[in-house]
Protein backbone atom coordinates (compact mmCIF):
# COMPACT_ATOMS: atom_id res chain seq x y z
CA UNK A 1 0.00 0.00 0.00
CA UNK A 2 1.27 3.53 -0.81
CA UNK A 3 2.09 5.49 2.20
CA UNK A 4 0.15 8.10 0.93
CA UNK A 5 -2.98 6.29 1.31
CA UNK A 6 -2.59 6.43 4.72
CA UNK A 7 -2.63 10.02 4.78
CA UNK A 8 -0.29 12.60 6.91
CA UNK A 9 1.26 11.62 10.97
CA UNK A 10 1.70 14.18 13.20
CA UNK A 11 5.19 14.13 15.07
CA UNK A 12 4.74 13.25 18.59
CA UNK A 13 6.33 15.17 21.51
CA UNK A 14 8.78 12.86 22.51
CA UNK A 15 7.82 10.29 20.57
CA UNK A 16 7.99 10.39 16.35
CA UNK A 17 4.49 10.30 16.20
CA UNK A 18 1.30 11.81 17.73
CA UNK A 19 -2.14 11.93 18.44
CA UNK A 20 -3.19 16.02 18.22
CA UNK A 21 -5.66 17.50 19.83
CA UNK A 22 -7.43 18.64 16.58
CA UNK A 23 -7.28 14.98 15.52
CA UNK A 24 -8.87 14.09 18.48
CA UNK A 25 -11.13 17.01 18.10
CA UNK A 26 -13.06 15.24 15.46
CA UNK A 27 -13.75 11.87 18.09
CA UNK A 28 -17.76 11.94 17.42
CA UNK A 29 -19.80 8.27 17.61
CA UNK A 30 -20.95 6.91 13.97
CA UNK A 31 -22.80 3.63 12.54
CA UNK A 32 -18.77 1.93 11.62
CA UNK A 33 -17.68 2.71 15.36
CA UNK A 34 -20.20 2.00 18.12
CA UNK A 35 -20.72 -1.47 19.13
CA UNK A 36 -24.37 -3.39 20.07
CA UNK A 37 -25.77 -2.88 22.92
CA UNK A 38 -24.29 -5.71 25.26
CA UNK A 39 -27.02 -7.65 27.38
CA UNK A 40 -25.39 -10.01 30.61
CA UNK A 41 -25.55 -13.86 29.20
CA UNK A 42 -27.58 -16.15 30.10
CA UNK A 43 -25.00 -18.11 32.04
CA UNK A 44 -21.73 -16.85 33.41
CA UNK A 45 -18.74 -19.32 33.06
CA UNK A 46 -17.00 -18.34 35.84
CA UNK A 47 -19.40 -16.92 38.50
CA UNK A 48 -16.87 -17.35 41.62
CA UNK A 49 -14.36 -14.17 40.50
CA UNK A 50 -14.83 -11.02 38.60
CA UNK A 51 -12.67 -10.59 35.19
CA UNK A 52 -11.43 -7.93 34.19
CA UNK A 53 -8.26 -7.23 31.72
CA UNK A 54 -7.76 -10.09 29.85
CA UNK A 55 -5.25 -11.53 27.51
CA UNK A 56 -4.17 -14.86 25.52
CA UNK A 57 -1.51 -16.89 25.32
CA UNK A 58 0.01 -16.10 21.97
CA UNK A 59 3.14 -17.85 20.06
CA UNK A 60 5.89 -15.47 18.89
CA UNK A 61 4.32 -14.48 15.35
CA UNK A 62 1.05 -13.30 17.39
CA UNK A 63 -1.24 -16.03 16.65
CA UNK A 64 -3.44 -17.09 19.64
CA UNK A 65 -1.46 -20.35 20.62
CA UNK A 66 -3.32 -23.50 20.82
CA UNK A 67 -1.59 -25.94 23.08
CA UNK A 68 -2.99 -29.48 22.09
CA UNK A 69 -6.46 -28.23 21.57
CA UNK A 70 -6.65 -26.18 24.40
CA UNK A 71 -7.08 -21.97 23.86
CA UNK A 72 -5.56 -20.42 27.20
CA UNK A 73 -6.22 -16.63 28.21
CA UNK A 74 -5.19 -14.82 31.19
CA UNK A 75 -7.17 -12.03 33.30
CA UNK A 76 -6.59 -9.99 36.25
CA UNK A 77 -9.46 -11.09 38.79
CA UNK A 78 -10.94 -11.20 41.97
CA UNK A 79 -13.43 -12.21 43.97
CA UNK A 80 -16.97 -11.75 43.39
CA UNK A 81 -18.40 -11.06 46.39
CA UNK A 82 -15.87 -7.49 46.54
CA UNK A 83 -17.35 -4.03 45.37
CA UNK A 84 -15.98 -4.06 41.64
CA UNK A 85 -14.59 -0.72 42.57
CA UNK A 86 -12.16 -2.02 45.11
CA UNK A 87 -11.27 -4.66 42.67
CA UNK A 88 -8.14 -3.19 41.41
CA UNK A 89 -6.10 -3.02 44.72
CA UNK A 90 -6.36 -6.70 44.95
CA UNK A 91 -5.91 -7.91 41.68
CA UNK A 92 -4.64 -11.28 40.79
CA UNK A 93 -3.75 -13.24 37.58
CA UNK A 94 -5.58 -16.02 36.64
CA UNK A 95 -5.56 -18.86 33.73
CA UNK A 96 -8.70 -19.88 31.87
CA UNK A 97 -8.63 -22.44 28.98
CA UNK A 98 -11.02 -23.85 26.71
CA UNK A 99 -10.96 -26.23 23.99
CA UNK A 100 -13.78 -25.00 22.16
CA UNK A 101 -13.91 -20.81 22.14
CA UNK A 102 -16.53 -20.73 23.73
CA UNK A 103 -17.03 -22.53 26.89
CA UNK A 104 -13.37 -21.46 29.34
CA UNK A 105 -12.95 -23.12 32.83
CA UNK A 106 -10.68 -21.67 35.48
CA UNK A 107 -7.20 -22.95 35.84
CA UNK A 108 -6.46 -20.58 39.14
CA UNK A 109 -4.35 -18.12 40.41
CA UNK A 110 -1.17 -18.36 38.15
CA UNK A 111 1.22 -17.63 40.71
CA UNK A 112 1.73 -18.85 44.03
CA UNK A 113 3.76 -15.20 44.85
CA UNK A 114 4.61 -12.38 42.39
CA UNK A 115 6.16 -9.21 42.67
CA UNK A 116 4.53 -6.09 43.54
CA UNK A 117 1.47 -5.64 45.90
CA UNK A 118 -0.66 -6.45 43.40
CA UNK A 119 -0.41 -7.72 39.77
CA UNK A 120 -2.00 -5.54 36.60
CA UNK A 121 -2.21 -6.37 32.68
CA UNK A 122 -0.13 -8.10 30.46
CA UNK A 123 1.00 -10.44 27.81
CA UNK A 124 1.44 -14.63 27.84
CA UNK A 125 4.03 -15.98 25.39
CA UNK A 126 3.78 -19.66 24.63
CA UNK A 127 7.83 -20.15 22.82
CA UNK A 128 8.90 -23.87 22.34
CA UNK A 129 6.71 -25.31 25.09
CA UNK A 130 7.91 -22.93 28.02
CA UNK A 131 5.25 -20.25 28.61
CA UNK A 132 6.15 -16.70 29.63
CA UNK A 133 4.01 -13.88 31.34
CA UNK A 134 4.80 -10.42 30.76
CA UNK A 135 2.77 -8.26 34.04
CA UNK A 136 2.96 -4.81 35.61
CA UNK A 137 4.00 -5.10 39.72
CA UNK A 138 2.15 -2.35 41.10
CA UNK A 139 2.64 -1.29 44.88
CA UNK A 140 6.52 -1.62 46.74
CA UNK A 141 7.19 -5.51 48.12
CA UNK A 142 6.31 -5.12 51.97
CA UNK A 143 4.79 -2.17 52.21
CA UNK A 144 2.46 -1.44 54.69
CA UNK A 145 0.04 1.36 53.08
CA UNK A 146 -1.15 0.85 49.28
CA UNK A 147 1.56 2.67 46.81
CA UNK A 148 0.93 3.41 43.42
CA UNK A 149 4.78 2.51 42.20
CA UNK A 150 4.68 0.30 38.89
CA UNK A 151 7.28 -1.51 37.46
CA UNK A 152 7.17 -4.08 34.16
CA UNK A 153 8.04 -7.68 35.21
CA UNK A 154 8.14 -10.80 33.30
CA UNK A 155 7.50 -14.60 35.03
CA UNK A 156 9.54 -17.46 33.35
CA UNK A 157 8.88 -21.14 34.18
CA UNK A 158 5.52 -22.48 33.15
CA UNK A 159 4.88 -25.28 31.34
CA UNK A 160 1.60 -26.75 30.19
CA UNK A 161 0.16 -30.21 30.71
CA UNK A 162 -2.43 -32.11 29.10
CA UNK A 163 -2.24 -35.47 29.60
CA UNK A 164 -5.35 -35.61 32.45
CA UNK A 165 -7.24 -32.04 31.50
CA UNK A 166 -5.06 -29.55 31.68
CA UNK A 167 -2.81 -28.03 33.88
CA UNK A 168 -0.43 -24.70 33.95
CA UNK A 169 2.78 -25.43 36.07
CA UNK A 170 5.32 -23.82 37.39
CA UNK A 171 7.94 -22.93 39.13
CA UNK A 172 8.13 -19.63 38.06
CA UNK A 173 10.93 -17.26 38.19
CA UNK A 174 9.93 -13.46 38.48
CA UNK A 175 12.30 -11.23 36.85
CA UNK A 176 11.87 -7.04 37.20
CA UNK A 177 12.66 -6.19 33.54
CA UNK A 178 12.01 -2.26 33.17
CA UNK A 179 11.58 0.54 35.40
CA UNK A 180 10.99 4.18 33.57
CA UNK A 181 14.30 5.97 32.85
CA UNK A 182 12.93 9.86 33.66
CA UNK A 183 14.09 10.82 30.55
CA UNK A 184 11.90 9.32 28.14
CA UNK A 185 9.57 7.77 30.13
CA UNK A 186 8.17 9.90 33.58
CA UNK A 187 9.28 8.14 37.17
CA UNK A 188 6.45 8.35 39.48
CA UNK A 189 7.93 11.31 41.06
CA UNK A 190 7.75 13.12 38.18
CA UNK A 191 4.37 13.11 37.81
CA UNK A 192 2.04 16.11 37.58
CA UNK A 193 -0.99 14.22 36.24
CA UNK A 194 -4.41 12.71 37.54
CA UNK A 195 -2.55 9.30 36.95
CA UNK A 196 0.98 7.90 36.30
CA UNK A 197 1.11 5.08 34.25
CA UNK A 198 4.29 2.46 33.45
CA UNK A 199 2.53 -0.60 33.29
CA UNK A 200 0.48 -3.23 30.60
CA UNK A 201 3.69 -4.68 28.93
CA UNK A 202 2.64 -6.66 25.37
CA UNK A 203 5.19 -9.22 23.49
CA UNK A 204 5.39 -8.25 19.68
CA UNK A 205 7.77 -10.17 17.51
CA UNK A 206 7.61 -7.88 14.27
CA UNK A 207 6.99 -10.41 10.98
CA UNK A 208 8.35 -8.27 8.48
CA UNK A 209 11.91 -8.29 10.85
CA UNK A 210 12.02 -10.65 13.22
CA UNK A 211 12.94 -8.00 15.96
CA UNK A 212 11.33 -8.79 19.24
CA UNK A 213 9.74 -5.80 21.15
CA UNK A 214 7.75 -5.46 24.42
CA UNK A 215 5.05 -2.11 23.88
CA UNK A 216 3.57 -0.94 27.70
CA UNK A 217 1.66 1.98 28.85
CA UNK A 218 3.84 5.12 29.81
CA UNK A 219 4.05 8.94 30.33
CA UNK A 220 6.35 11.59 28.38
CA UNK A 221 7.92 13.67 31.04
CA UNK A 222 7.10 17.12 30.15
CA UNK A 223 9.06 19.84 32.10
CA UNK A 224 7.30 23.24 33.58
CA UNK A 225 7.57 25.82 31.72
CA UNK A 226 7.29 23.82 28.31
CA UNK A 227 5.65 25.13 25.65
CA UNK A 228 3.94 22.23 25.01
CA UNK A 229 0.29 22.87 24.21
CA UNK A 230 0.60 26.20 23.75
CA UNK A 231 1.98 26.73 27.43
CA UNK A 232 -1.22 25.35 28.83
CA UNK A 233 0.22 23.62 32.12
CA UNK A 234 -3.33 22.19 32.66
CA UNK A 235 -2.99 20.68 28.92
CA UNK A 236 0.32 19.26 29.70
CA UNK A 237 -0.26 17.21 32.40
CA UNK A 238 -2.24 15.27 30.11
CA UNK A 239 0.80 13.12 28.61
CA UNK A 240 0.40 9.32 28.04
CA UNK A 241 2.46 7.29 25.94
CA UNK A 242 3.20 4.26 23.97
CA UNK A 243 6.30 2.65 25.03
CA UNK A 244 9.10 0.57 23.85
CA UNK A 245 11.38 -1.93 24.65
CA UNK A 246 13.63 -3.97 22.30
CA UNK A 247 15.02 -7.63 23.29
CA UNK A 248 18.65 -7.47 21.14
CA UNK A 249 18.85 -10.87 21.30
CA UNK A 250 15.09 -12.04 21.21
CA UNK A 251 15.43 -13.15 24.84
CA UNK A 252 12.05 -12.63 26.30
CA UNK A 253 13.86 -11.54 29.61
CA UNK A 254 16.60 -9.37 28.03
CA UNK A 255 15.52 -6.05 27.39
CA UNK A 256 16.35 -2.29 26.41
CA UNK A 257 14.13 0.80 26.62
CA UNK A 258 13.83 2.55 23.25
CA UNK A 259 12.23 6.04 22.14
CA UNK A 260 8.20 6.07 22.51
CA UNK A 261 6.23 4.70 19.37
CA UNK A 262 3.67 7.38 19.70
CA UNK A 263 2.20 9.93 22.37
CA UNK A 264 -0.71 11.84 23.45
CA UNK A 265 1.24 15.18 25.01
CA UNK A 266 -1.79 17.49 25.64
CA UNK A 267 -4.66 15.21 24.24
CA UNK A 268 -4.91 12.14 27.02
CA UNK A 269 -3.46 11.00 30.25
CA UNK A 270 -3.76 7.16 29.52
CA UNK A 271 -2.97 4.88 26.47
CA UNK A 272 -4.08 1.50 28.33
CA UNK A 273 -2.77 -1.96 27.26
CA UNK A 274 -0.83 -1.22 23.59
CA UNK A 275 -0.71 -3.86 21.24
CA UNK A 276 -0.37 -4.28 17.86
CA UNK A 277 -2.19 -6.10 14.59
CA UNK A 278 -0.42 -6.79 11.82
CA UNK A 279 -2.22 -7.52 9.07
CA UNK A 280 -2.37 -6.84 4.49
CA UNK A 281 1.48 -5.40 6.04
CA UNK A 282 0.18 -2.55 8.36
CA UNK A 283 0.87 -1.90 11.53
CA UNK A 284 -2.07 -1.39 13.32
CA UNK A 285 -1.39 -0.17 17.02
CA UNK A 286 -4.60 0.26 19.21
CA UNK A 287 -5.21 1.43 22.78
CA UNK A 288 -7.97 1.38 25.23
CA UNK A 289 -8.57 4.79 27.09
CA UNK A 290 -11.04 6.66 29.08
CA UNK A 291 -13.56 9.58 28.77
CA UNK A 292 -11.94 11.23 31.89
CA UNK A 293 -8.69 10.66 30.39
CA UNK A 294 -9.10 13.56 27.64
CA UNK A 295 -7.16 16.92 28.41
CA UNK A 296 -9.50 20.39 28.77
CA UNK A 297 -11.01 21.11 25.69
CA UNK A 298 -11.52 17.64 24.32
CA UNK A 299 -14.28 14.92 24.71
CA UNK A 300 -13.55 11.39 23.88
CA UNK A 301 -15.40 8.33 25.30
CA UNK A 302 -14.21 4.57 26.93
CA UNK A 303 -13.39 3.39 23.65
CA UNK A 304 -10.58 1.45 21.63
CA UNK A 305 -8.65 3.81 19.76
CA UNK A 306 -6.30 3.11 16.97
CA UNK A 307 -3.46 4.33 14.36
CA UNK A 308 -1.72 2.49 11.64
CA UNK A 309 1.81 3.00 9.96
CA UNK A 310 3.91 1.06 6.85
CA UNK A 311 6.51 0.21 9.38
CA UNK A 312 6.56 -0.31 13.51
CA UNK A 313 8.56 2.45 14.60
CA UNK A 314 6.62 4.61 11.10
CA UNK A 315 4.84 7.46 11.01
CA UNK A 316 1.43 6.34 13.00
CA UNK A 317 -1.90 7.89 11.58
CA UNK A 318 -5.08 7.81 13.78
CA UNK A 319 -7.97 5.64 12.12
CA UNK A 320 -10.81 7.13 10.68
CA UNK A 321 -9.43 10.19 11.47
CA UNK A 322 -9.91 11.02 14.88
CA UNK A 323 -8.27 7.80 16.29
CA UNK A 324 -11.96 6.11 17.33
CA UNK A 325 -12.20 2.67 16.73
CA UNK A 326 -14.61 1.32 18.94
CA UNK A 327 -16.47 2.72 21.10
CA UNK A 328 -19.97 2.03 23.90
CA UNK A 329 -23.84 3.49 22.49
CA UNK A 330 -24.62 6.85 23.88
CA UNK A 331 -27.33 4.47 26.50
CA UNK A 332 -24.85 2.30 27.66
CA UNK A 333 -21.65 4.53 27.69
CA UNK A 334 -19.39 2.15 30.32
CA UNK A 335 -20.83 -1.03 29.10
CA UNK A 336 -17.49 -2.48 27.98
CA UNK A 337 -14.13 -1.59 28.57
CA UNK A 338 -10.41 -2.99 27.84
CA UNK A 339 -10.21 -4.05 24.17
CA UNK A 340 -7.79 -6.40 22.54
CA UNK A 341 -7.64 -6.73 18.57
CA UNK A 342 -6.07 -10.15 17.12
CA UNK A 343 -6.53 -11.45 13.30
CA UNK A 344 -8.95 -13.71 12.37
CA UNK A 345 -8.71 -14.34 8.73
CA UNK A 346 -9.62 -10.99 7.19
CA UNK A 347 -11.45 -9.63 9.98
CA UNK A 348 -10.27 -8.13 13.27
CA UNK A 349 -11.87 -9.52 15.88
CA UNK A 350 -12.30 -7.39 19.32
CA UNK A 351 -12.52 -9.15 22.91
CA UNK A 352 -13.15 -6.51 25.86
CA UNK A 353 -14.56 -7.05 29.48
CA UNK A 354 -18.03 -6.41 30.90
CA UNK A 355 -18.16 -3.18 32.96
CA UNK A 356 -21.12 -1.56 33.54
CA UNK A 357 -23.53 -2.60 31.18
CA UNK A 358 -26.89 -1.44 33.02
CA UNK A 359 -25.76 2.65 33.64
CA UNK A 360 -25.86 5.95 31.63
CA UNK A 361 -24.62 8.38 34.09
CA UNK A 362 -22.00 11.01 32.98
CA UNK A 363 -19.50 9.82 34.48
CA UNK A 364 -18.06 6.34 36.30
CA UNK A 365 -17.71 8.19 39.50
CA UNK A 366 -21.55 8.31 39.79
CA UNK A 367 -21.18 4.62 39.97
CA UNK A 368 -19.74 5.11 44.35
CA UNK A 369 -22.76 7.06 45.02
CA UNK A 370 -25.06 4.16 44.25
CA UNK A 371 -26.07 1.18 46.96
CA UNK A 372 -23.81 -1.21 47.04
CA UNK A 373 -25.94 -3.85 45.77
CA UNK A 374 -26.57 -1.68 42.53
CA UNK A 375 -22.93 -0.73 42.14
CA UNK A 376 -22.50 -5.28 42.00
CA UNK A 377 -26.03 -5.76 40.19
CA UNK A 378 -24.72 -3.27 37.07
CA UNK A 379 -21.30 -4.50 36.96
CA UNK A 380 -20.77 -7.46 34.93
CA UNK A 381 -17.36 -8.67 35.70
CA UNK A 382 -16.91 -11.26 32.94
CA UNK A 383 -15.87 -10.97 29.17
CA UNK A 384 -18.43 -9.48 26.56
CA UNK A 385 -19.53 -10.39 23.17
CA UNK A 386 -16.32 -10.14 20.63
CA UNK A 387 -16.54 -7.66 17.96
CA UNK A 388 -16.09 -7.88 14.52
CA UNK A 389 -13.75 -5.49 12.95
CA UNK A 390 -13.40 -4.80 9.44
CA UNK A 391 -9.56 -3.06 9.05
CA UNK A 392 -8.18 -1.26 5.44
CA UNK A 393 -5.94 1.46 5.27
CA UNK A 394 -6.67 3.88 7.57
CA UNK A 395 -10.38 2.70 7.80
CA UNK A 396 -12.28 0.72 10.09
CA UNK A 397 -15.92 -0.45 10.62
CA UNK A 398 -17.55 -2.71 12.98
CA UNK A 399 -19.39 -6.00 11.52
CA UNK A 400 -21.25 -7.35 14.41
CA UNK A 401 -20.41 -9.36 17.24
CA UNK A 402 -20.13 -12.99 18.81
CA UNK A 403 -21.33 -14.26 21.74
CA UNK A 404 -19.79 -13.49 25.35
CA UNK A 405 -16.46 -15.29 25.59
CA UNK A 406 -16.52 -16.57 22.12
CA UNK A 407 -12.94 -16.90 20.40
CA UNK A 408 -12.96 -18.82 17.37
CA UNK A 409 -10.24 -21.51 16.73
CA UNK A 410 -8.16 -20.73 13.94
CA UNK A 411 -9.72 -21.54 10.39
CA UNK A 412 -13.16 -21.46 12.24
CA UNK A 413 -14.95 -20.17 9.59
CA UNK A 414 -17.75 -17.13 11.14
CA UNK A 415 -21.05 -16.52 10.56
CA UNK A 416 -22.58 -13.83 7.93
CA UNK A 417 -22.53 -10.25 9.34
CA UNK A 418 -25.27 -8.55 10.07
CA UNK A 419 -24.54 -6.49 7.66
CA UNK A 420 -24.52 -8.97 4.85
CA UNK A 421 -27.42 -10.30 6.36
CA UNK A 422 -29.47 -6.75 6.05
CA UNK A 423 -27.89 -6.68 2.48
CA UNK A 424 -29.24 -9.81 1.46
CA UNK A 425 -33.13 -8.80 2.97
CA UNK A 426 -32.64 -11.70 5.44
CA UNK A 427 -32.78 -9.45 8.91
CA UNK A 428 -34.25 -5.72 9.52
CA UNK A 429 -32.62 -2.77 10.81
CA UNK A 430 -33.58 -3.28 14.36
CA UNK A 431 -31.77 -6.98 13.86
CA UNK A 432 -28.85 -4.59 12.97
CA UNK A 433 -25.45 -6.03 14.94
CA UNK A 434 -26.63 -8.76 16.78
CA UNK A 435 -25.08 -12.05 16.01
CA UNK A 436 -24.90 -15.25 17.92
CA UNK A 437 -24.51 -15.01 21.57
Amino acid sequence: MDGDSLGDGSPGFGARAGWTREQAGGIERTADTVAPVFYPPEHDQVPEVHIWDTWFLRNRDGTLAEVDGYRVCFSLTAPADLLPGKRHDVATIRAFYSDDGRNWHNAGPVFDEALGQRQWAGSALYDDGDVYVFYTAAGEDGADELTYTQRIVGASGGTIHTGDGFELHGPWTHHDLLRPDGERYEREEQSRGMIYTFRDPWFFEDPATGETWLLFEANTPVPEGSDACGGDAAQQEFNGSVGLARSPTGDPLEWELADPLLDAVCVNQELERPHIVYTDGLYYLFVSSHQHTFAPGLEGFDALYGFVAEDLRGEYVPLNDSGLVVTNPVNAPFQAYSWMAFPHDDEVLVQSFFNYFDFAGASLDEIAHLPEAEQMRRFGGTLGPTVRLDAEGARTRILGKLGHWQIPRAGESLPPTDRELIARGQAGETDRYHSSD
